[in-house]
């Protein structure tokens, strides 16, 4: 029998997933046997129909960031500076919706989301997303960057909905992460995040993330107790 590619901890991670949200479903114990013995049915039935495709790294951009600064144009987008008087609004109206919330929370540190007091801190580096016209639609940064371990948190967003579910979050972060390695030095960057569904899992993966575990009830988010995923990645990988 094939070994599992698929790491113990990223199977932690998605069962603990289905589990809350079956428990709001409403399942009971022979729910789960029902649902196992299908899902093993339906995985033997298809189990030659795998699509074959390779996982995407940043591996390809090793050599493209030569002289990592900014602005970094990329194939539909540009990454350029944060300008304080300019971008603060712009990121401070992004973060009010849903999709934007959690930008600047911390989910394991005491980093609180004030965008004035993140700002002012030469620990976080932003960089805004803009289109070739120059209109901006979304941010990336680096928080709480550690200079001695060589570390930071890793966040995107697309501010502007319309430029959601276009790909355009994947293609500025891939340069981000290049732009940390090379020009902040950085040796791992890593994710923290209570969305751990399996559909996030698989698109920072692709990335070249690793699950590296969950943190249990580690943040109360609407007065409800939330796990934390977090993955990682490591420049030699």
């Amino acid at each position: 029998m094939e070994k599992s590619k698929i790491p113990d901890t990223t199977i932690e991670a998605l069962t603990r997933n289905f589990f809350k949200e079956s428990l709001d479903y409403g399942f009971k114990y022979e729910d789960y046997l029902k649902f196992v013995n299908s899902l093993l049915e339906y995985a033997i039935r298809n189990r030659n129909n795998g699509t074959g495709k390779e996982i995407e790294t940043i591996s390809s951009l090793r050599n493209s960031l030569t002289t990592p600064t900014l602005p970094i144009e990329t194939k539909n987008l540009i990454i350029r500076a944060f300008n304080k008087e300019s971008d603060t609004k712009l990121i401070d109206t992004w973060s009010l919706d849903k999709f934007g919330r959690y930008f600047l929370l911390s989910m394991t540190s005491s980093l609180d989301g004030n965008i004035e007091k993140i700002i002012s801190s030469n620990n976080h580096h932003f960089g805004i997303i803009t289109l070739k016209d120059e209109t901006p639609i979304g941010v990336v940064a680096f928080l709480n960057c550690d200079k001695t371990h060589r570390k930071a948190e890793l966040r995107k967003l697309i501010g502007v909905p319309e430029y959601r579910a276009l790909g355009y979050g994947k293609e500025a972060t891939r340069y981000w992460i290049e732009y940390g390695f090379k020009k902040l030095e950085l040796k791992k960057i890593y994710l923290n995040t209570i969305d751990t569904n399996i559909h996030n899992i698989k698109i920072n993966e692709k990335m070249g993330f690793k699950v590296e575990g969950i943190l249990r009830d580690e943040a109360i988010v609407d007065g409800v107790s939330r796990d934390v995923l977090r993955m990682g990645l490591v420049r030699k990988e």
